[in-house]
């Protein structure tokens, strides 16, 4: 059994190097994240290469920084915990390759985990740190030591992961001390969240295009551009088998029900072609200059029309309008056939201020729990691994030596 139950986490997945220190699942002592956003604004998204490059810099003053912060060494942990996928695979294998290296340098063990699962744990570890904060009706100072399918007050929660990687939908089921997931719905395209990243560089705006687009649909009409988003339907010519897509080698999509996949690829290509329809394209290509040197979203109006026209306002707001409104309408969509009253929300694209006072306004009308991560636990981050980490360090569940990076790994 542990000491303190100090796991060190390390997240690389993607553009963000983050450790952390996590006390048995259940309290942060410290995390720190070296953010890539600079780097990679010039292009409008992630460049793979320049990702590995910058967690190579990152990666040893950030671990260091999450120890001296903790004010704990390295002899006082007792595992560490490493995000195996899915994720870029250079990037992960930064993280893997340097926890595999300090564990075996200090014989601790590596626990794996999968990015999506530290997504959710993000939220329960917020739960179990802010009890009197918490929505869900878990209870209060409950650790993971005690976790269990027949513990009172731990039930089984419908999750939602949003973000710039991912939208899925899961059935999340504490049994016997660990977690099970069960895929219940997901994209067959883009994720929202690289939607919101793909519309913003079309309007000229900065990356992430998630707090940019959050930060100006607030001073738009929602209703001015009537989106809809399709009903996916199964093709006939199939037979079954799931459509050549990005997500079909991720998921067994012709096994999930049509009405709770998720597609955003749509929503973007109608996005183009009202800007191209409405003549904007020179207004975008106006703006990008000029957001490069601000570097920040507008906070008030004046300065909001000052960077954009209200058309464009108007445009923004009605595409976030559209896409929290498919979200919500299959997340509460699943909640009501799987009779889930508890819904967890998380990934980067939680963070969103529309989605947050939607989702909680819908959830209080129906009667059901809702919960999300704090801001900053809501984007990558360490700490929500070393949480996930908890329960499989109680289990046992170590990894091998030949540990490496799965990019398309799923979660069940």
């Amino acid at each position: 059994m542990p000491g303190r139950g100090l796991i060190l986490g390390i997240e690389t997945s993607c553009d963000e190097t983050a450790a952390a220190i996590v006390e048995r699942g259940a309290r942060t002592v410290s995390s720190v994240v070296a953010s890539q956003i600079a780097t990679h604004a010039r292009y409008g998204g992630v460049v793979p290469e320049l990702a590995s490059r910058e967690h190579l810099r990152a990666i040893v003053p950030v671990v260091r920084a999450a120890l001296q912060q903790a004010g704990v060494t390295l002899a006082d942990l007792d595992a560490i915990a490493v995000t195996s996928g899915p994720g870029l695979a250079g990037a992960l294998l930064v993280g893997i390759t340097y926890a595999k290296a300090l564990a075996f340098a200090n014989q601790l063990p590596v626990i794996a985990v999968n990015h999506l699962e530290g997504h959710i744990h993000a939220v329960l570890l917020n739960e179990r740190e802010s009890p009197a904060q918490a929505l869900t009706g878990g209870a209060p100072g409950l650790d993971s030591e005690t976790w269990d399918s027949t513990t009172p007050g731990i039930d089984p929660a419908l999750a939602l992961v949003v973000s710039g990687g991912h939208t899925h939908l899961y059935l999340a089921q504490p049994s016997h001390g660990t977690w099970r997931y069960t895929l219940i719905g997901r994209t067959v395209d883009d994720a929202a969240g690289e939607a919101y990243d793909k519309v913003a560089k079309l309007l000229g705006l900065g990356y992430p295009g998630g707090p940019w687009i959050d930060a100006l649909a607030r001073f738009g009409n929602p209703h001015a551009v009537p989106f809809t988003f399709a009903q996916i339907k199964t093709k006939a010519h199939l037979g079954g088998k799931p459509a050549r897509t990005k997500a079909a080698k991720t998921a067994p999509i012709a096994r999930l029900d049509p009405h709770l996949l998720f597609s955003f690829s749509g929503i973007k290509t109608a996005v183009l072609r009202y800007v191209e329809l409405h003549g904007m394209r020179a207004e975008a290509r106006a703006r990008v200059s000029r957001v490069l040197a601000n570097f920040r979203p507008p906070q008030t109006r004046e300065a909001a029309l000052a960077l954009c026209s209200q058309p464009t306002l108007d445009l923004i707001a009605s595409f976030q309008h559209a896409v929290v409104g498919d979200l919500m309408k299959k997340t509460f969509a699943a909640a009501e056939s799987l009779g889930a009253y508890r819904i967890l929300i998380t990934g980067g694209v939680a963070a969103n201020h529309e989605l947050r006072e939607r989702f909680n306004e819908e959830a209080a009308r129906r009667g059901l729990h809702i919960a999300f991560p704090t801001l900053a636990l809501s984007t990558d981050n360490a700490a929500m691994i070393a949480a996930a980490a908890w329960p499989r360090f109680l289990a046992r569940e170590f990894a091998p030596a030949n540990l490496s990076a799965d990019a398309s790994l799923t979660l069940a």
